[in-house]
């Protein structure tokens, strides 16, 4: 069953408009750049994101959200744990993100 993966960023007052504007657009690059192990095929079915729009004022503090879909379990455990591309993309942000929340869920599943 596949699985949507959410992740949302509160960048660190500290962080230029630059260095979000390039973390937004690794990110999305993450899309292109995740080979999947056996096949060396990208294996995220889905990749967007962008800056928030939300005129509701419930952000708390996250400007910017991403979602991705995965085929299976397997897929996004390799994406998490052993991805070479998203492993380095993830330490990259330790000076410029305050806080992230991820959600994950399969279409349908409660």
């Amino acid at each position: 069953m596949p699985i949507v993966h959410i992740v949302l960023f509160e960048f660190k007052p500290t962080a230029s408009h630059v260095q979000v504007e390039d973390a937004c657009k690794r990110m999305l690059a993450l899309s292109e750049k995740c080979l999947h192990p056996t096949t060396q095929q990208r294996y995220v079915k889905s990749y967007g994101g962008g800056r928030d729009t939300s005129p509701e004022g419930l952000q708390g503090g996250f400007s910017h959200g991403f979602v991705s879909e995965f085929q299976n379990q397997g897929d996004r455990k390799y994406y998490l744990e052993k991805d070479p591309a998203h492993l380095e993309f993830t330490l990259s942000l330790k000076d410029i993100i305050q806080n992230a929340r991820v959600v994950d869920f399969e279409p349908g599943k409660f």
